[in-house]
Order: C-alpha cells, then structure tokens, then sequence
C-alpha cells in the first residue's frame, strides 16, 4: 500500500530518544495548525482517539485520576489496559500509561497552532517502529483537525503502508538501531 486517502508521511524528523536501560524515551515534536483546546480533546474524548489513536479509550482522558480503559487496535489478541491518568492540566499536559509504558503530552501555544511534544517509553528494541507509528498518528491527527481525515492507520495497516516501513527504516538509522521487521499476518517481530 503506497499511500492511504492520498497521504504520505513526510521525512523522518523531529524526534530524538532518551536511552535509560531496555526501555527508551521517544521525544516527538510537532507543529500542528490547531488551537491547544482542539489538540486536547482529541487527545482525551474517546470518539476523537478513534480517528486517530493506536487504543480506543472507554472514557475521557482528560482529568487527573480518571481510570480508563485502553484497547489496543488490531492487535492479534485483545490487548486491554486499565490507566489512571497521573496528571491532567487542560489544555497544556496529559500523562498516564498505556500497556505498561508511560505517556507524556505537552500542548504548548505558539502562533498558528500548537507544538505538541510526546514522551513515550518504549522498549529500545521497538523505538523506531514507536516513532514510525507515533509519527503517522500524530500526522493524522494533524490532518483529522484540519478537516481533510484520511482515518486511523495503526497496527497492520500501518506495517503494510510503505510510508510506515520507509519511517522506520529512517528513524532507526537516525537512533543508531536495527530496524525491526514485523509480520502483520503472524503478529511475531523478527
């Protein structure tokens, strides 16, 4: 699949990782055109995660202590989580877990928009796949607020999107990793 609805992501950019032990920090960094409070209920409504988001959610997000349940999408078996959201500051800073690993999003006012930065642990084994699939998501996101959706592209749609592999392949070369490959089909890393 070259392209989905037209869109193909841009160069690997804007990312840098943290090395702490077996799991790694991914910092994201993103413009998007979009008011903070646009950003922010899509990043906690459970209707918006679903154009978007890698989980779909049961509740919202977006107050401090909330407990929620994350399923994540298109995954071989149904992999679910419970969270509590750890800190909640509309429109400016949401934090929780999702199936073990922590999140952190920054919503910061700039002219024309917002710079979004995620923190997402991932296992070091995985971080430019993380970061592919982040930044896909966050580019759809981007484009679902501007009125132009193209739908959410996570799991196997996003291994099989060459937009996908071709992100990982950069960003593993810019973190200084191998590459994993994954099968979409067995759900197995190899």
């Amino acid at each position: 699949m070259s392209d989905i609805h037209g869109y193909v992501p841009g160069p690997a950019e804007g990312a840098l990782v943290r090395k702490e032990g077996e799991n790694w920090t991914l910092i994201l960094v993103r413009k998007l055109r979009h008011s903070p409070q646009r950003v922010w209920a899509a990043l906690t409504e459970p209707d918006r995660l679903k154009e978007w988001a890698p989980f779909d959610a049961d509740g919202n997000l977006g107050s401090t202590g909330a407990v929620v349940r994350l399923t994540t999408v298109g995954a071989p078996k149904p992999v679910v989580t419970e969270t509590v959201v750890t800190r909640a500051d509309p429109p400016r800073l949401l934090e929780y877990s999702w199936g073990g690993n922590d999140l952190k999003w920054e919503l910061e006012a700039v002219a024309d928009g917002t710079r979004l930065t995620l923190w997402a642990v991932i296992d070091r084994r995985f971080i430019s796949m993380g970061a592919a699939g982040w930044h896909i998501c966050v580019d759809v996101l981007d484009r679902l607020l501007g009125g132009a959706p193209v739908g959410r592209i996570v799991a196997g749609d996003a291994l099989e999107f060459e937009g996908w592999q071709r992100l990982n392949r950069e960003y593993a070369a810019q973190f200084g990793v191998e590459a994993p490959s994954w099968s979409p089909l067995s759900g197995d890393e190899s």
